[in-house]
């Protein structure tokens, strides 16, 4: 009866232990480490290092936006252009000054800046400018009442109320030279400021050029020349609208331009031109467009109806008024070229230019839509930097994680067995790691790149530098796992395993690594660093990742000139940041989990 009771007790002491456990009561030390496993005893040491924590939080941020951002933000490898190179950082380029915006008179779109004028012939300019002269306006004593006014990719043009043609920003190749005739002649209607050339137009139907006669060459017919009534310009070619309601274009040259549809001319009122095609507006109202179908820029949008009034250009996008007062854009979408804003009242003119478009109101309020600038900047080949850190982060890191997988598979084999076996087979093992680890990589690669040179495709380059990697890396990893084996070999459950016949490859790697596997977790963790730091190091160089594919490293590689450091910060800076903090947060990671497995690592 006594026993009975005594178990009764001891009984009822367990469940009210238990149930105080289950309510969050107090449990002693004792029987609080025995409910809990190894395994949860390092989650909760490794919860509970701050700074393991944090470059874990870091990391897995930038692995997720490297792995799911460029799903939104694609970018193409081979896409260039100079119009947007080494633009700065944020998005002022499509902003019009509150000075400017309900008092729009005219707006011109350069490459990565505007200007406008203002109903009093005051002249604004905002956005990023590529060059500084672009700011020191004429006097304006000489500058007066202006206009009309038009951007180029690093200067303008304007036009004041007496006829005058002004220029300022780049005044290289003859662009500040502007024809003799139009100072002293015939009063300019029309003006256009191109990439390294200017045209004006006069109320007598002349055509003038000045600037880079070399990059466009245009050649006016002599029963032209004097029945101009309009004009558009490209980098290719310049389309010109006579007084019979034809077009004509300015070259000897056949082209897709030059095609144009026989059954508009005579009848054309309005023309447009982008980089691959040209438009026209006939009289009859209706949108023609012929050339070359790049970015859908013949593909006119069908929900466009009623009559078309003007329309305008870009370098691959259209935007045109309708006589209702509403726009319409297609094309290019890349910078919603083609978004078209909620316009709630009549628009009387349009402006379309590179990769931007302005709608002026009735009121003189402007709407804008299409490129208002980068996150982090273009480089000097005009690409988004913001997109080739998010792809050049993926290539880092697939290349470091692959190298790392590849390493720790040898070297686990190799100091698993080389740990088991001991004797001879440990002998000559470890003196084949000794002598592969005692191979420089850098030079290997160097010398291996050198000598394979353009052989191999961009492909193959990538795999053959994470397989030299892999290989070369892996003699780490082997003497700790060969340590631990060493361990791991003296204990009752290998004895129990060989006395019950388990091979010998069994016991190795399905008893004995899985009991070192944290040891092989935290050293891969900081390999992996490790190998992110020398894949850039090689694309710095240039012998890794080769352009146009991008790396961190060699996003870094084309921002070592000085100028660079100095003026284009931001072509360093982010590439930079990006994997200092990846790779510092990866090591964090590595020293959390080895204090976490590690008891004694820690002051208790």
């Amino acid at each position: 009866m006594a026993d009975n009771k005594k178990k009764k007790r001891k009984k009822s002491t367990m469940e009210a232990a238990t149930q105080k456990m289950l309510v969050g009561g107090n449990v002693n030390i004792q029987e609080e480490e025995e409910m809990v496993t190894p395994f949860q005893m390092m989650v909760q040491n490794f919860v509970e290092n701050k700074v393991a924590m944090t470059g874990m939080i870091l990391f897995f941020i930038i692995l997720l936006c490297c792995i799911i951002l460029p799903f939104f933000f694609p970018i193409d490898r081979y896409y260039q252009d100079v119009t947007q190179a080494n633009v700065a950082p944020g998005f002022g380029m499509m902003t019009p000054p509150k000075a400017l915006a309900g008092n729009a008179m005219d707006i011109s779109v350069g490459s990565t800046y505007s200007v406008g004028i203002d109903k009093n012939g005051n002249v604004y300019e905002w956005g990023t400018f590529p060059n500084a002269k672009l700011k020191k306006l004429p006097p304006s004593s000489e500058m007066g009442k202006l206009v009309q006014v038009s951007a180029g990719l690093d200067h303008i043009v304007a036009l004041n109320e007496e006829g005058t043609v002004l220029t300022w920003g780049n005044d290289r190749m003859g662009l500040a030279s502007i024809p003799m005739d139009l100072r002293m002649g015939d009063k300019v209607t029309q003006i256009y400021a191109g990439y390294q050339v200017s045209f004006a137009l006069t109320d007598r139907g002349r055509l003038y050029n000045w600037g880079n006669e070399y990059l466009l060459d245009v050649r006016i017919p002599k029963e032209v020349q004097g029945h101009i009534e309009e004009f558009a310009a490209n980098t290719n070619i310049v389309l010109v609208r006579t007084d019979e309601g034809r077009i004509v274009p300015l070259t000897q040259k056949t082209s897709a331009y030059t095609q144009i549809p026989e059954e508009i001319q005579g009848h054309v009122v309005d023309i447009a031109l982008t980089d691959e095609s040209a438009a026209a507006i006939t009289d009859d109202g209706q949108i023609h467009v012929w050339g070359n179908n790049v970015k859908k820029t013949l593909d006119i949008p069908e929900e466009l109806t009623g009559r078309a009034a003007s329309i305008e250009g870009g370098r691959y996008h259209y935007t045109a008024l309708m006589e209702d007062g509403s726009v319409v854009s297609w094309g290019d979408t890349t910078f919603q070229q083609g978004s078209v804003p909620n316009i709630s009242e009549k628009v009387t003119k349009i402006e379309a230019g590179y990769y931007g478009s302005y709608a002026i109101a009735e009121s003189g309020k402007v709407y804008s839509w299409g490129l208002k600038g980068y996150l982090m900047g273009t480089d000097a080949f005009g690409r988004d930097i913001f997109r080739r850190l998010l792809k050049g982060g993926r290539m880092t890191m697939t290349v470091g994680a692959i190298a790392v997988i590849i390493s720790t598979i040898i070297g686990v084999i190799v100091g698993g067995v080389s740990g088991y076996k001991g004797g001879k087979v440990d002998n000559l093992m470890m003196r084949f790691a000794e002598i592969v680890s005692s191979m420089p990589f850098l030079p290997f690669a160097i010398i291996l790149s050198a000598i394979v040179g353009n052989r191999v495709s961009e492909t193959q380059r990538i795999i053959m530098i994470m397989v030299i990697l892999g290989f070369l890396s892996w003699p780490g990893i082997a003497r700790l796992v060969r340590g631990s084996v060493l361990a791991e070999r003296e204990q009752e459950f290998v004895t129990a395993a060989k006395a019950l016949g388990v091979r010998e490859w069994g016991i190795i790697f399905r008893h004995i690594i899985p009991n070192v596997l944290t040891v092989i977790v935290v050293n891969a963790t900081l390999d992996f660093a490790t190998c992110m730091l020398t894949e850039s190091s090689l694309s710095f160089i240039g012998f890794g990742v080769q352009e146009p594919n991008a790396t961190w490293g060699n996003m870094l590689n084309g921002a070592r000139d000085s100028k660079v450091i100095e003026d284009f910060w931001w072509r360093w800076v982010f590439p930079a940041v990006s994997l200092a903090i990846c790779t510092i947060s990866i090591n964090c990671v590595g020293d959390g989990l080895q204090d976490a497995i590690d008891p004694k690592s820690k002051e208790r």
